[in-house]
């Protein structure tokens, strides 16, 4: 095999899926190739060498040689497993969440090393969170500043007054916060616009302008939490134009309803 058809490169397996008797096809993500689809020929075999390499959320270095249609793993390397994330269904789940939401923001092949580096960091956060909601909104933003959507939180989208201490609103199809007096001035009639609390700005405003290690000491009330995600949801699904398979079994697998989300099976 020519050196020439040989790659290597670190990545995150985003998804899998059965491929053929004994193949997985994989989703992976990258820092210089962006997302990239590969076969790992035999992985599912139980004497495979690359079955333990190639787990969903796993991070790892491949050798991949490039294929007609579809490049083929030769060998993979674990760096980080993310068992923890295995062993809880919560936390599994989420880790589920962030990597569909990345996948639907992202195309095949553009590279984004910061989105990167994003998906990398909010795995080993998954892992150690006692407040998995407040991550996931952490890493919505974030994800949504590096895709180049986002929000507008200081400013009225419509006519660029600042933001006022008062209750907003937030217009997915604006892209951020409208003040009331645009609401009230005809804006009113946009279906899509919904009332945000003051203190449901304040934290959007505090996770987008601040690290992770601040924003986690944060302490939420389960009613600001359950807030927080219908704006950030709206907002998401608008630009997607979709909804997410993995935010439907998150609901179904909160019961009791949101308090906090401190990790349980």
């Amino acid at each position: 095999m020519s050196r020439e058809r040989l790659y290597r490169t670190e990545a995150i397996v985003l998804k899998r899926s059965d491929f053929g008797e004994a193949d997985r096809l994989l989703t992976l993500y990258t820092p210089e190739l962006g997302k990239i689809r590969v076969i790992a020929k035999g992985a599912r075999k139980p004497t495979s060498r690359k079955s333990g390499h190639v787990e969903l959320f796993t991070h790892a270095q491949f050798l991949i040689a490039r294929g007609r249609n579809l490049d083929i793993v030769t060998q993979a390397e674990t760096i980080h497993a993310f068992r923890s994330l295995r062993e809880d269904l919560l936390r599994a789940s989420y880790a589920y969440y962030v990597a569909e939401l990345l996948d639907r923001f992202v195309e095949d092949g553009v590279e984004n090393r910061p989105l990167f580096d994003l998906l990398l960091a909010v795995l080993d956060w998954l892992g150690a969170s006692s407040d998995l909601a407040l991550t996931a909104r952490f890493y919505e933003l974030r994800l949504l500043t590096l895709s180049g959507y986002q929000p507008q939180l200081f400013q009225c989208v419509n006519c660029r007054a600042t933001i006022e201490p008062v209750t907003n609103f937030f217009a997915p199809a604006h892209g951020g916060v409208v003040c009331p007096r645009c609401y009230n001035g005809g804006l009113r009639d946009d279906n899509g616009l919904k009332a945000i609390s003051l203190n449901a700005l304040k934290v959007l405003r505090f996770l987008q302008t601040h690290d992770y290690g601040v924003c986690s000491r944060l302490r939420l009330s389960p009613g600001l939490h359950r807030e927080l995600e219908a704006v950030m949801q709206r907002y998401i699904t608008y630009i997607l134009e979709r909804n997410l398979k993995s935010v439907a079994f998150l609901r179904t697998l909160r019961q009791p309803p949101l308090e906090g989300e401190s990790s349980g099976n």
